[in-house]
């Protein structure tokens, strides 16, 4: 059988799975069997699944396959920071940021080759929509940065930093997640199953512009994290700079986080990107923290990384210290954000695939 009339396993769930491998008339618990040999380092084998037989092996050959992502080029920034393009089987790009800290590492993927959303101050929408990308494709990022950059994640008893652990997953790379919605989930229940990658819920953060209909189904099947990217609440400069919200306003977007089924001690992570002289003002930072003031949830302010195609500026530093006192002052857990890779075109908004 030619191997584009094969399914790739990594595209399946658990479920999913299960269901497969009935077609193939094998027992259900066969899949949970194959499920955990997908995701072992080092496998790269139908015959290293040692606990089904030979025949058993053939049978899944045949119909099916795994696939796996390698990078095609990696760039360090001098902040610590790595960037991992991939080429996919088609030819398009995508990029990866692995981000460590002292703590925790984090790795930032993408949904998405290029993005339909048109945001005019990020650079992957500018290259515009290419394809969503299968459950495969995301995983395998995830597989392809653990096995580049981390040197011995089962048994070091280094700090997280030294030891290259993957400890945090961010949904805020290439494209939109919520606009990949299905492969989206697929993707978030194989990293979270203990046969997978064995992520907590706690550890993973989709990030959205404002997709309001599928906000409250992702909150109904997944306990991931939800960041907004909220950038204004004035309807007059989001628009600018955000074409969703001239279907999904502010108002309605806000409602939506309202009626977010959050888990306890959970917060919605409000992203506010920080551009001179748009959205920076105290007047904007005052009506922010009346217009959240009902919402369970946290800021992150993020200075705008400049880039030459684009005609809009940072702020200076008094003037998001100063945007962060109003909020602080009224109650609200405020972080300034600096993004990391910007020398590199790692940072947030920066992200279009060189080459595509």
């Amino acid at each position: 059988m030619d191997l584009m009339k094969k399914v790739d396993l990594k595209n399946f769930s658990i479920s999913q799975l299960t269901n497969f491998v009935r077609e193939l008339d094998f027992s259900p618990f066969r899949a949970r069997q194959i499920f955990s040999w997908l995701y072992r380092p080092g496998f790269n084998d139908f015959n290293q699944m040692t606990d089904l037989s030979k025949k058993a092996r053939e049978a899944l050959a045949e119909r099916s396959f795994f696939s796996s992502l390698s990078p095609d080029k990696s760039e360090e920034s001098s902040d610590g920071a790595v960037k991992f393009r991939f080429r996919l089987e088609d030819g398009l790009m995508i990029e990866s940021v692995f981000i460590p800290e002292e703590d925790r590492n984090t790795l930032c993927i993408s949904s998405q080759a290029g993005c339909a959303m048109g945001c005019d101050f990020c650079l992957t929408g500018a290259m515009g929509f290419k394809r969503n990308l299968t459950p495969a494709e995301i995983v395998n990022q995830v597989l392809a940065v653990m096995k580049a950059a981390c040197h011995d994640r089962h048994n070091s008893e280094e700090p997280a930093r030294r030891s290259g652990c993957i400890n945090n997953l961010v949904f805020m790379g290439m494209g939109e997640p919520l606009a990949n919605f299905d492969n989206l989930v697929t993707a978030i229940d194989i990293l979270m199953d203990q046969r997978g990658l064995d992520f907590s819920s706690r550890r993973i953060t989709v990030s959205t512009c404002g997709l309001v209909p599928k906000m409250i189904e992702l909150g109904e099947k997944t306990s991931v994290n939800l960041a907004i990217s909220l950038h204004s609440i004035r309807d007059e400069v989001r628009s600018r700079l955000m074409p969703v919200n001239r279907k999904y306003p502010v108002a309605v977007l806000l409602d939506a986080c309202r009626q977010f089924p959050l888990p306890p001690r959970r917060m919605i992570m409000m992203e506010y990107i920080m551009i001179k002289d748009l959205n920076d003002s105290p007047a904007e930072a005052h009506e922010l923290a009346e217009k959240l003031k009902d919402i369970r949830c946290k800021i992150n302010l993020l200075p705008y990384n400049e880039n030459p195609n684009l005609n809009y500026k940072r702020p200076s530093s008094e003037t998001i210290l100063r945007f962060q006192k109003i909020l602080w002052d009224a109650g609200y857990s405020v972080f300034i954000r600096s993004s990391r890779g910007a020398d590199i075109s790692a940072a947030c908004g920066q992200l279009a695939g060189d080459d595509q």
